[in-house]
Order: C-alpha cells, then sequence, then structure tokens
C-alpha cells in the first residue's frame, strides 16, 4: 500500500523507463497535471521525480505509469534509499550487458554473411533468421516501451530506435520474400543495418549506465561511512548489536582506528578524530570529555565512551547524504531552455526523417526508394536526445558531489549557476571573519617584569569573572601553562573593571577611567595604547602595588586564512565587502588587517538584510557569507547565502550552502567549482546540440550533392550511443576538481 502525502510536502519518486530528455518532459507534465502538485521536478540524471504539494502519493505514481513510465515512492531516501538506488542501477547494468553480447553474438554473423554472400537467397534467409532473433529478444526492449509512446502520441528515444530498426528490417523482410512488390533496382536487404544499430546503441546504453554508476560515486562514498555495527553497553555489559538496535541515551565504545556508529557526546577518555569526511579538514581534532562527536568520523587514537544523542537517519552524515541527494535532484535555470527545446525533438527528428525519404524518394538516384529508406533510417537513429537530457544533471551530481567531498554542502543545486554570476562577496564580521570567541591579542608589561608573573596575576583575578573578556584572559593563561595564585576579595566595578587581593597584593584591571579613578598614570603606556587604538582595539590596564603594571587588549582576532582568501576573490574580480554592527574606527582596522577595502560598519541587528539589498543595487549578484541568528535574513535575501557550518542552525537553515568546517578558504572553494561545474555544463550543452545540428543534416544527405556522401546506419548508431557517453565521461571530470591553492 502507497502511503498519501501530507499537506504541502514534498515525496520523491523512482521513476524507470526514462531513456531521453524527452521522457523527462512528459514525466513531469504528467506530475504537474495531477490536482494538488504545485511543482514537480524530474532529474534524468538521477531517475528520480521531486514533486511538492498536496497530491496523494498513488495519483502520483498513477500519472507516471499512465504516461508510459514505472514509478515508485521512495520512502527512504537516506543510505538506505541510496543503497536501492545502486542495487537497481548495477542490475540494470547487468541486464543491458547480457543484452548486448547476446545481440552481439547474432549481429557478428549478420555482417559476415552480407559481407560474405550479399546477394545469395540462402544467406538472406540466414539473416533474416538471426536479425528476427535479435530485435525480438535483446532488441525487444526498444519496440516495448517505443511503440507504446508512439501510439500515446508521445514518441521518445526509444521511438527512434524502434522506427528505423522495423523499417530496415521490414523492408528487407519484402525483398527477402516478396521482391516483386519492390520497383526493380530496389531489391536489397539491410539486415546487418537492423541487427548492427540495435547492437550498437545497447553497447552505447552499456556505456552510459557503467558512467552514471560512477556519477553517483561521492554518495556511494558517504554511505560506506556508515558503520554496520555498534558496542553498546546494555546490562553492566558491552555487546555488539546491529546499528539499527542503538537508541538515543545508549552508551557506545568507540576504540582506535574505529568509525564512529552515532552522533554523541564524550562523557569518558579522550582522543582525536579524523573529521575530514564533514570538514573536509585533513588535520586530527582533539575530543575530550563533554566534546560532541559526528558518526562517521574515524578515531585515531585513544580509547573512549559517548553518549548518543543522535542514530540512524538523524544523524549528520544521514542529513549530509539526503543534503547532497536533494542538490543533486535540482535543476539550474540554464536547464530550462533545454527542456523547451528537448520537449519537442523527438517530434522534429522523427518530421525531419520523413522530409529525408520523401525528398530522397523524389530527387535522389536510383535507387530512389532504398536510398529514401537508408538516409530516413539514419536520420533516426543519429539523433541523440539524451546527450542533451544528461548534460545537466550529471554535471551537477558530480559538482555537488566533490563539493561534499571537500565540506562544502549544497543545500539547493541552483546555487551552483548562481554563484558563478556572483559580483560581490559580502561577509559578515563576527564569527565569520574573525574566530568568533574573544583571545588575548596584546600584552605589554612595564620595564623589570616578567610577563608569565604578570600574566598569572591578572588571570587570578579574571578567573572570578564571567564577563567573556575574562574568559579570554584565563585561557591564555593556561594555555602558556601558568599555575595562578588564589584570589580573594574580589569586587567588581560596573563599567569600569574589577579587582582582587592576589599574593597579598591589591590587583586592579580595567579600563583607562578606572585607572584614573584610582589615582593611577597609564602616561608609560601611553605609546601602546595609542598603537592598540590604531588597530580597532580597547587597551586594557593592570595595576598591582600602587602602579600600573602592564596593557593588554582582548580582541576577536580575524581567522588565520582570511587575508589570503580575500586576496584571492579579489584576484577573481569580486568585490568583498565586511558588514559589522561595530563602529566604523573598529570595522576599518579589522578590515585593513584582513585585506578589505570596503566596509558596511553600525550595521543594526535587522540591518543586514537591507545592505544586502543595497549591495545588490549598486554592484550585482551578491554572495552573503555568515553564522549568527541575525544573518539569516541576509543569508535568504542573498543571490546565494553561504553558511558557516559551525554556526548556528537557524543560519543553516536559511543558507543555500553550507562551509562544514567554518574555513574561510571554503568560500573560494565554493566559487571555484561553481564556475568548473558551469563550465563543464556549457562544454556538455555545447556538445549535445552541436552533434545534434551537424550530424542529423549529414545523415539525411546534406553532403551528398557536393561530394557524394552518404552516412551508414550503422555508424549513424554508433556515433549516437557515443555522444551520450562523451556527455558523461566530461562531466566526470569534475569527480578530478581541485580549487586552487590558497597563500
Amino acid at each position: 500500500m502507497i502511503p498519501t502525502m501530507n499537506p504541502a510536502t514534498t515525496s520523491e519518486l523512482s521513476v524507470e523507463g526514462m531513456t531521453c530528455a524527452s521522457c523527462v518532459g512528459r514525466v513531469e507534465r504528467a506530475l504537474k497535471a495531477v490536482p494538488g502538485v504545485s511543482t514537480a521536478v524530474v532529474n534524468l540524471a538521477t531517475e528520480r521525480a521531486t514533486v511538492r504539494g498536496t497530491a496523494d502519493a498513488a495519483a502520483l505514481v498513477a500519472a507516471v505509469e499512465e504516461a508510459g513510465y514505472g514509478a515508485r515512492l521512495r520512502e527512504d531516501a537516506g543510505a538506505a534509499g541510496v543503497a536501492q538506488a545502486d542495487a537497481r542501477r548495477d542490475a540494470e547494468g547487468d541486464r543491458l550487458r547480457y543484452e548486448f553480447l547476446l545481440a552481439a553474438m547474432f549481429a557478428v554473423p549478420v555482417l559476415l554473411l552480407d559481407m560474405a554472400m550479399p546477394y545469395l537467397r540462402t544467406g538472406w534467409y540466414l539473416q533474416c533468421a538471426l536479425t528476427t532473433a535479435l530485435l525480438f529478444w535483446p532488441g525487444l526492449r526498444f519496440y516495448r516501451h517505443g511503440i507504446p509512446a508512439l501510439l500515446r502520441r508521445a514518441p521518445d528515444m526509444n521511438s527512434l530506435v524502434a522506427v528505423g530498426t522495423l523499417a530496415a528490417y521490414g523492408y528487407s523482410l519484402v525483398a527477402t520474400f516478396v521482391p516483386l512488390l519492390l520497383p526493380p533496382g530496389t531489391v536489397h536487404v539491410y539486415y546487418e543495418a537492423a541487427a548492427l544499430i540495435v547492437a550498437l546503441i545497447l553497447l552505447g546504453r552499456y556505456l552510459e549506465a557503467r558512467a552514471r554508476g560512477r556519477t553517483s560515486a561521492a554518495i556511494q562514498r558517504l554511505v560506506g561511512l556508515q558503520t554496520r555495527t555498534a558496542r553498546v553497553q546494555r546490562d553492566g555489559q558491552w555487546v555488539e548489536l546491529p546499528l539499527a538496535e542503538v537508541v538515543v541515551g545508549d552508551l557506545v565504545q568507540v576504540r582506535p582506528g574505529e568509525r564512529l556508529p552515532v552522533d554523541g557526546e564524550l562523557v569518558e577518555g579522550d582522543s582525536y578524530l579524523d573529521e575530514s569526511m564533514i570538514s573536509g579538514e585533513s588535520v586530527p581534532v582533539r575530543k575530550a570529555v563533554g566534546a560532541k562527536v559526528v558518526g562517521g568520523t574515524v578515531n585515531q587514537t585513544g580509547a573512549f565512551t559517548c553518549h548518543a544523542t543522535a542514530v540512524g537517519s538523524a544523524t549528520v552524515l544521514a542529513q549530509i547524504i539526503r543534503m547532497v541527494e536533494q542538490a543533486q535532484g535540482s535543476k539550474l535555470p540554464i536547464q530550462a531552455l533545454v527542456d523547451r527545446v528537448t520537449m519537442w525533438f523527438v517530434p522534429a527528428v522523427m518530421a525531419a526523417a520523413a522530409l529525408t525519404f520523401s525528398a530522397w524518394l523524389v530527387f535522389g538516384p536510383p535507387p530512389a526508394l532504398a536510398l529514401a529508406l537508408v538516409n530516413a533510417v539514419a536520420v533516426l537513429i543519429i539523433a541523440c536526445p539524451c546527450a542533451m537530457g544528461l548534460a545537466t544533471p550529471t554535471s551537477i551530481m558530480i559538482g555537488t558531489g566533490r563539493g561534499a567531498e571537500m565540506g562544502v554542502l549544497f543545500r539547493r543545486g541552483e546555487a551552483l549557476q548562481l554563484l558563478q554570476s556572483a559580483r560581490v562577496i559580502a561577509i559578515d564580521k563576527t564569527g565569520t571573519l574573525t574566530a568568533g570567541r574573544p583571545l588575548l591579542t596584546d600584552l605589554q608589561v612595564a620595564k623589570g617584569l616578567e610577563r608569565d608573573k604578570v600574566l598569572a596575576l591578572v588571570a587570578a583575578v579574571e578567573a572570578r569573572s564571567e564577563h567573556p573578556l575574562a574568559r579570554a584572559i584565563v585561557q591564555a593563561a593556561a594555555k602558556a601553562g601558568l599555575p595562578l595564585p588564589p584570589a580573594s576579595a574580589f569586587e567588581s566595578v560596573t563599567g569600569s573593571g574589577v579587582q582582587a587581593e592576589v599574593a597579598g597584593q591589591r590587583v586592579q584591571i580595567g579600563s583607562d577611567r578606572f585607572m584614573h579613578d584610582l589615582g593611577l598614570s597609564i602616561d608609560a603606556f601611553a605609546a601602546a595604547a595609542q598603537q592598540l587604538g590604531s588597530q580597532g582595539k580597547s587597551p586594557i590596564y593592570a595595576a598591582s602595588g600602587g602602579r600600573v603594571v602592564a596593557v593588554l587588549a582582548v580582541a576577536d582576532p580575524i581567522k588565520g586564512e582570511a587575508p589570503a582568501v580575500i586576496r584571492a576573490l579579489r584576484a577573481r574580480g569580486l568585490k568583498v565587502v565586511m558588514i559589522t554592527g561595530d563602529n566604523a574606527r573598529t570595522a576599518q582596522a579589522i578590515a585593513r588587517s584582513a585585506g578589505i577595502e570596503s566596509v558596511v560598519a553600525g550595521v543594526p541587528p535587522g540591518g543586514k538584510l537591507e545592505a544586502v539589498r543595497r549591495l545588490r543595487q549598486e554592484h550585482g549578484s551578491v554572495v552573503f557569507v555568515g553564522d549568527g541568528i541575525n544573518d539569516a535574513p541576509a543569508l535568504a535575501e542573498a543571490d546565494a547565502g553561504l553558511a558557516i557550518g559551525t554556526g548556528t542552525d537557524v543560519a543553516i537553515e536559511a543558507a543555500d550552502v553550507v562551509l562544514m568546517s567554518g574555513n574561510l578558504r571554503g568560500v573560494l572553494q565554493v566559487i571555484e567549482l561553481s564556475h568548473a561545474t558551469l563550465r563543464n555544463i556549457r562544454q556538455n550543452l555545447f556538445w549535445a546540440f552541436a552533434y545534434n545540428a551537424v550530424l542529423i543534416p549529414v545523415a539525411a544527405g546534406a553532403l551528398y550533392p557536393a561530394w557524394g556522401i552518404r552516412l551508414s546506419p550503422v555508424i549513424a548508431a554508433g556515433a549516437m550511443g557515443l555522444s551520450s557517453v562523451f556527455v558523461l565521461a566530461n562531466a566526470l571530470r569534475l569527480r578530478r576538481f581541485k580549487p586552487a591553492a590558497v597563500q
């Protein structure tokens, strides 16, 4: 029983039997005609239909079947669904291989007989028997699908093959058994053409199926990251259980070298994890008690126990697989033109074949009837709507899959095209351009004092404070391995600073105003304070023993890779703009250190959306990069929104692309991947359209009047098969895409 769709939900169907772009258009039209369907997108490369609306799922399946194709609702779009799709694809590849070998077994003797005794009737009878077996055994798939499609007035690729081979076969039957029905001089058989056409097209379909299998390699690799079992504590014992039996809350033990079976939180032990599968970063990440871990990552060194927080389809890896699948199934705006052309392509080819037949019959040299038939068949066979249908979706599949391997997740495949037309990269400051957490960036101590001792004194006081700036100072002392002396009589002076007793000394930390209120001079640090101010940092002073002993600054530093990434983006001709709520002076200082010339400062929390709109009006297409909740409106408003994966869920949901690692190199990577994918799509489309535009007239006989050149239907069949394989092979080159190194 097929479950029904919930109101305004998205469902996915697996569609079987599609062979060309014309099939895609017909399935889409059939689905859109179902009451309650708001959108329907069909993808030839993935053989999936994505439907949104309130229509009953049974009605969707029935509509596809009525259009002449098989369909089933994809209830599991995750790993299980991927595995099922791979199994079906492998089975179809095996079936095509078997049918091709069988067809070749019949076609080779037919060809040899035609060469050895072309005019002997005994040879004709043998050719007839072998060709009949070939056409209606391994070649039956073309007639089973092509003839019904023709009768429904919705011809497809199978219809072209069926009409072409049956025309050659039927003419040969008449020549063999009732030759008196044909005009003198036209009695000839074309069994070898019909037989070789079917064999070569089956070979092309088999090669295409193999190449299609490689286009989903990224998804297959992601699925391969999921383990099958987990070591779980049950009744005080550690037992090995199938992953399906693990539930949220279970304690899971992970040993060195093992892949994590679930998402979780460390409760015992520590280790380093290889998280490259989600971030694209190869450097292992240290995990201690309390740290979150992700299923599919690899434990490097120590053993640990984690508390399962997400299992099965709720894990990060399962969500990544779904996200990549959805992106691969989407259509780019460039596809709209292709769809309009290909809907009428097959009928136009059949009309061209009919016109070719008529023209050769009327104007051709003797034997006009035979030549008219051969050229019309060549026109039918050489046409390849498959290449046009595969040109865009295969590049999208491989481009988005390659992105996933680099830690760049496309939530919408359309972003591939939108990114390559970008003119402005607008970057949020805090957490995107900067680390998102304050760090101690500067510490200058008075002459005669040791830096570490002063830092320990200051950190001892700040350890009693909960202010974010205080935590930055304490972390700096901890990173330096400094023991903190005990502090007492802690007091916070609101808006000014803090003070406490440390090792018998009164230690005060705060602003210049706080120092003045205490009657302490800061003149010794005037030059250092001025330099900090020019960098957009606010100096903080520390006093001990009745004098100022240090000036320090805590700031949110820019990410280490930021200047190199900004240089590379500007080298591509992109305008880079920083958007921040900071005051202009601080913003300009940070922008200078990052190499950004344009700054939009003083933006209120809700003002980033308006800033994006202004930038679009002034410069053109805008890509916005952000990570926070207040970035969500701007991410949604931008032509393409890039969310830092270490940011908030709200920002990620609003974005078109997620940069899993939080590294700004991902911005450059996604821009370069977008350009490479669109370049690949244009190459594919050029080949697909140029192939048909040039070779269909050649097959019709355009070169015959001037040079006496005609195209054999057998050569036409080989060219047609190789056309789709060429498009797929070109798309597969994207698997080797490597972004330029950022220096």
